[in-house]
């Protein structure tokens, strides 16, 4: 290249570069925007799951566990607690069953003496997040 790289040059693959990386963010976000309102299940939202995710926030689930990928790493993921355990019922005896001082010398999820009732909600909160289309998130099974 016998040519010395001007300021003209610099320029334009400047400019070039940035309209190509501008159009390139529009398109994904374009993609983005049509894709995830078919992975999600609004359709399913009821008073139930939304008294569920609001006792998940009351009781500050995501500072032990995560949903989804968001929240703490000392308890494990709940996104796809529902698929673990089988049933809304295997989720409620699981909470419902826990000790009320904890385990001795491990971490133990606490007893939140739920009713009946909010641990219906809860379940059916959890159900509803595992029925969302994560594109396979958690990568396996135990969260």
């Amino acid at each position: 290249m016998s040519q010395a790289f001007t300021k003209a040059m610099a320029r334009n693959i400047f400019y070039g570069g940035s309209l190509f990386f501008i159009l390139l963010f529009l398109a994904l976000t374009f993609d983005t925007d049509s894709t995830l309102p078919s992975r999600d299940n609004h359709a399913a939202i009821t008073e139930k799951v939304a008294m569920g995710k609001a006792l998940w926030e009351k009781n500050d689930c995501i500072g032990c566990h995560t949903l989804l990928g968001e929240g703490a790493y000392f308890a494990p993921e709940l996104g796809n607690v529902y698929k673990r355990f089988g049933s809304t019922d295997a989720i409620k005896a699981f909470i419902k069953g826990r000790p009320k001082n904890g385990i001795p010398g491990r971490r133990s999820m606490p007893q939140f003496n739920f009713t009946d009732e909010e641990l219906d909600a809860i379940a059916a909160f959890l159900k509803y997040a595992s029925e969302i289309n994560t594109n396979n998130w958690p990568p396996n099974i135990q969260g």
